[in-house]
């Protein structure tokens, strides 16, 4: 699969999950599968205790790195969206908005709506996201992970 702005946009929206990678205040790395939601290849939504390792990391250091692929196709015919992103946990009045967003996404995946309630107080979830800055897939040139940088969302205004 080429490296185009469709097949970037098809595996995200194909993919139900997301690989995490973190940081904690060391730089000791971590990484984890999240179920996601997302607004234009940008901004991704997941719910996770604030108690997870990766939830603590984000909380010392922001940066993270995601990687989005199919794990099911054959050996060598593999191709996968990778970010550079900033996250953090989604407060004030963002949460409403993006709540429907994971929502919307959760239902078609035969999850459920999720409240305000789900997210905050005693839940013991809260709701995260990451925002990407770049965006890259592989070459697919014949050099091993050759990336090449892709822009996945309109530039903004």
């Amino acid at each position: 699969m080429k490296p185009t702005v469709e097949n970037g946009r098809g595996i995200v929206d194909a993919s139900l999950y997301m690989v995490l990678a973190t940081g904690d205040a060391e730089g000791r790395p971590w990484s984890t599968p999240v179920y996601f939601a997302h607004v234009g290849c940008r901004e991704f939504f997941w719910v996770s205790s604030p108690e997870a390792a990766h939830s603590r990391n984000i909380a010392v250091r922001p940066e993270v790195g995601v990687a989005i692929f199919d794990s099911s196709v054959p050996i060598g015919s593999g191709q996968g969206v990778f970010m550079a992103a900033v996250a953090g946990l989604v407060e004030g009045e963002g949460v409403e908005q993006a709540l429907e967003v994971f929502s919307r996404r959760s239902l078609r995946h035969g999850g459920r709506v999720w409240t305000v309630d789900d997210v905050r107080g005693d839940s013991g979830v809260r709701l995260y996201r990451a925002v990407a800055e770049e965006h890259s897939m592989l070459a697919k040139d014949g050099k091993p992970d050759h990336r090449v940088s892709i822009r996945l969302v309109e530039p903004s205004p």
